[in-house]
């Protein structure tokens, strides 16, 4: 009986081996629909307890979600939101909203609202959320600058951005990442996980505190 036992372990092992490299080669910006089961597998590192550590969902939030994919993180910050919370998701794939608003209609997560648009023209007014999150898709935006700028205009004076980036064709470095923050008017706070797998909090900057280049070991919230 061992040896069908050893067949079946290597066998589902070749299995994760292969979808977490599906994942990678296949991967096109923006991610296609056609591929969303790959969207729901949980990369290393970028689980939702470590994406709770840096953005801090609490009842009542405003929060907004670009890229939502097929719902991973969407339909875990949603509930913490409360009843009189709200999360904003935004994609420029009309088949990826409609697949998470058909996912939280079936749990009753009535607080999420789809938003067909790019992130380098938010369809919002200035100061509208208490904090924002895009996981594995800075890098597959054409304008990422523009981006982050545009979530800092929509981000509340002292709003939390959390990025998660992880080690895709459309990677963004740590480095990379914290110029372009800087370039933004977003400060570099901290960040989790490893270089090729990470989450990083921003938060815009104010007169007082003006951007600077913090060496990522430097970060109190390293895990």
């Amino acid at each position: 009986m061992r040896a069908p036992v050893l067949a079946a372990a290597a066998a589902a092992a070749a299995g994760a081996v292969a979808a977490g490299a599906a994942v990678v080669l296949s991967d096109r910006a923006p991610y296609p629909y056609a591929q969303r089961r790959l969207l729901d597998i949980p990369l290393p590192l970028l689980t939702g307890r470590r994406l709770d550590v840096l953005l801090r969902p609490r009842p009542g939030e405003r929060m907004l979600e670009i890229g939502p994919g097929t719902g991973l993180q969407s339909l875990h910050v949603a509930p913490q939101l409360g009843a009189d919370g709200h999360l904003a998701i935004v994609d420029i794939q009309p088949e990826m909203l409609d697949h998470v608003m058909a996912r939280a209609a079936r749990r009753s997560i009535g607080t999420i609202s789809p938003h067909l648009a790019g992130a380098d023209a938010l369809p919002f007014v200035d100061a509208q959320f208490d904090a924002a999150y895009l996981v594995t898709v800075l890098g597959e935006i054409p304008r990422p600058l523009a981006a982050l700028g545009e979530l800092r205009r929509v981000l509340k004076p002292g709003g939390r951005l959390v990025i998660g980036e992880f080690a895709d064709r459309h990677h963004v470095t740590l480095p990379t990442l914290i110029r372009l923050a800087n370039d933004a008017g977003l400060h570099f706070r901290g960040r989790t996980g490893v270089p090729l797998a990470y989450f990083a909090l921003l938060s815009p900057c104010d007169g007082a505190d003006r951007p600077d280049a913090v060496a990522p070991e430097r970060s109190a919230l390293e895990r």
